[in-house]
C-alpha cells in the first residue's frame, strides 16, 4: 500500500501519496469510533452470526467509505497541488468536514430512523432547531468544541504522519490491516448474499443501518445465475395483509383493573375548526404535536376505544373486549345517544364523547384528552395535534397513535399496566420504544421513529415523514415489516384452516 523507502519516485507528490495513506488509516480509526453509534440506534442482532456480520460490516464498510473519501478528495489535490504544508491543512479541513457530516447523520439516524437526504432536510432542521432551543448555550459549546477537537486531532495526525513518514514506511502493519479490511469486505457481502437467499432476517434487517450502505442482494445476483429458488424467496418475503380470514381472540383470563385516580374525558371533534374554538381561552391545556391517526374516522375511533389496530375491527365489536362490563370505558359515537353504562355499575374511568354533537361543560379541574378527526379526502394517515391537561400525556416526544393514548392512560394514569399489556397492541408513551403498527383501509402502517411506511395489498409502498409528511426515498425494510406484521397479528386466529 505504501511506497517503498527505496522507490525512485521520491517527488513531493509520491511522498504526499504515502503520507495520505497513513493519514487515511488514522481517520479510519476515528470514523470507526464515531460510526459505532449506528450499532446502538436499532435493536441488536439476536444470533451469533448476526453479531459477527454486524461487526465485520461496520469495519469494512466504514473503512471503504473513508478510503473512498481520500481517493476522491485528498489524492487528486496531492497530484495537482503537491505542497505538503498546504495539503496537510486542506486535508485536515476536508476530514473535519466529513466527520462532522457523519456525526450529523448519526444523530439524525438515532433520532429519526433514516439517514441524511435532500427530502428530509425540513425534518432535520426541525430536530436540530429543537435541540438548540432546548439548551442553546450547552449545545453551542458542545458543537463548537466537537468541531475544534476533531480539527485538532486531524492536524496532529497529519503532522505526525509527515514527520515520521520514513519510520512508518518500514512498518508491516498496513499489509495486515489491508488484508483484514479486504477479508471483512468480502465476507460481509458473501454472508449477506446467503442471508438474503435464505431470508435470514437477523442479517438482512441491518441493510439500512450504516450510511451509503447498499449490500449485494441474492435476488439479483443468484437469480441471474439460476442459483436461487425464486418461489421460495417470494413466499418467505411475502407480506400478507388480508384480514378476512382472521378472528380476534383475547386471553381467556384477564387481569382486573380498579383505580381510584381521577376519571378522564376524551373529546373528539369532527371539524378541526370546532376544536380550535373549543380550546380557546384554556391555557391549562398543553398542545402536543405528531398524533398519527387514520383518516378513516371509524378506524381512528376503533384505535382509541380498543387500543388495537383496525385490523381487528368487525361488526361484532360493541365495546372493548377487555371491558365487558363497561366499568373502564364508555364510548359515545355519533349514532349512539347513550353511554351504554349500567346504572348499577360505577362510572367509567374513560369517557369518549363527540364534542361536535354534544354541548360539553368544561371543567378545568377535570382531566381531558382532546383531538380532532381527519378532514375529508385526507391521506391514509394524518399527523395533527392533541390537547391535554393530563401530566402523563404531556411532554411526549415523537409519534403517538390513538391506541397508544388508551394504553398509556390505562397503564400509567390508572395503574392497570397488566391489563393493557394483555389486551392491546400499542405502546406505553412514557417508555422510550419508538416503533408502532396500524392497519387502515387495507394498508399496513409501520412506524419507526419518524419514518412511516405504508404498504398496500399489491405490494406497493411509500415512506413518509411523520412530522412533516414529505416522501422519503429509502429501501423497503422487509425484516422490520415482517416483525410489524407479527405484532399486528398478536391476537389473530386464522379461521381459514378450521
Amino acid at each position: 500500500m505504501n511506497l517503498s523507502p527505496h522507490s525512485p519516485f521520491s517527488s513531493k507528490a509520491s511522498q504526499l501519496l504515502s503520507w495520505g495513506h497513513w493519514f487515511t488509516f488514522a481517520n479510519i480509526g476515528l470514523v470507526l469510533l464515531i460510526s459505532s453509534s449506528y450499532l446502538f440506534a436499532d435493536k441488536s442482532p439476536t444470533s451469533l452470526l448476526g453479531w459477527f456480520y454486524m461487526v465485520i460490516t461496520w469495519i469494512s464498510h466504514t473503512s471503504f467509505i473513508t478510503f473512498s473519501a481520500f481517493v476522491l478528495t485528498i489524492f487528486p489535490l496531492s497530484m495537482i497541488f503537491p505542497y505538503p504544508r498546504h495539503i496537510r491543512g486542506m486535508a485536515a479541513v476536508i476530514a473535519t468536514a466529513g466527520i462532522c457530516v457523519l456525526s450529523l447523520d448519526a444523530f439524525v439516524y438515532f433520532q429519526l430512523g433514516y439517514h441524511l437526504n435532500f427530502s428530509s432536510l425540513p425534518d432535520i432542521i426541525t430536530v436540530l432547531w429543537k435541540t438548540i432551543v432546548g439548551s442553546p448555550v450547552i449545545t453551542s459549546i458542545l458543537s463548537i468544541g466537537f468541531v475544534l477537537l476533531i480539527f485538532a486531532l486531524e492536524l496532529i495526525a497529519g503532522n505526525h504522519a509527515w514527520r515520521h513518514l520514513d519510520k512508518l514506511k518500514c512498518l508491516k502493519f498496513p499489509r495486515y490491516a489491508t488484508g483484514l479490511l479486504v477479508s471483512c469486505f468480502a465476507m460481509s457481502h458473501s454472508i449477506h448474499i446467503w442471508a438474503d437467499a435464505n431470508t435470514y432476517f437477523d442479517i438482512t434487517k441491518q441493510d439500512n443501518v450504516l450510511p451509503l450502505s447498499y449490500p449485494t442482494t441474492a435476488k439479483k445476483l443468484l437469480a441471474r445465475h439460476d442459483l436461487l429458488d425464486i418461489e421460495h424467496y417470494q413466499q418467505a418475503t411475502e407480506i400478507h395483509l388480508d384480514n378476512t380470514q382472521n378472528q380476534y381472540q383475547l386471553p381467556h383470563s384477564l387481569p382486573s383493573c380498579t383505580s381510584s385516580n381521577q376519571a378522564v374525558t376524551v373529546l373528539y371533534f369532527d371539524d378541526p375548526l370546532a376544536l380550535e374554538d373549543f380550546i380557546q381561552d384554556k391555557p391549562e391545556l398543553t398542545a402536543v404535536p405528531q398524533l398519527i391517526q387514520p383518516s378513516d374516522h371509524q378506524d381512528a375511533l376503533f384505535n382509541l376505544a380498543f387500543g388495537l389496530p383496525a385490523y381487528y375491527q368487525t361488526a361484532n365489536n360493541p365495546h372493548p373486549s377487555w371491558d365487558p362490563n363497561n366499568h373502564i370505558l364508555a364510548l359515545q359515537q355519533p349514532d349512539t345517544h347513550s353511554k351504554n353504562v349500567n346504572a348499577n355499575n360505577p362510572p367509567p374511568l374513560i369517557s369518549v364523547i363527540n364534542g361536535s354533537t354534544n354541548n360539553m361543560t368544561y371543567d378545568k379541574q377535570q382531566y381531558y384528552f382532546i383531538f380532532s378527526l381527519a378532514e375529508p379526502k385526507s391521506d391514509v394517515v394524518i399527523s395533527n395535534t392533541y390537547y391535554t391537561n393530563i401530566p402523563t400525556l404531556q411532554n411526549i416526544m415523537g409519534f403517538k397513535q390513538l391506541q397508544d393514548i388508551t394504553y398509556t392512560l390505562l397503564a400509567e394514569h390508572f395503574s392497570c399496566a397488566k391489563l393493557a399489556e394483555a389486551t392491546m397492541i400499542a405502546r406505553n408513551l412514557t417508555h422510550s420504544r419508538r416503533e408502532g403498527v396500524n392497519f387502515t383501509q387495507g394498508v399496513l402502517v409501520a412506524l419507526k421513529k419518524d419514518r412511516i411506511t405504508l404498504v398496500k395489498r399489491d405490494g406497493s409502498y411509500e415512506h413518509i415523514s411523520g412530522a412533516e409528511g414529505f416522501a422519503i426515498e429509502q429501501k423497503l425494510d422487509v425484516p422490520f415489516l415482517i416483525q410489524s406484521i407479527k405484532t399486528l397479528k398478536k391476537f389473530s386466529v386464522d379461521t381459514s384452516t378450521k
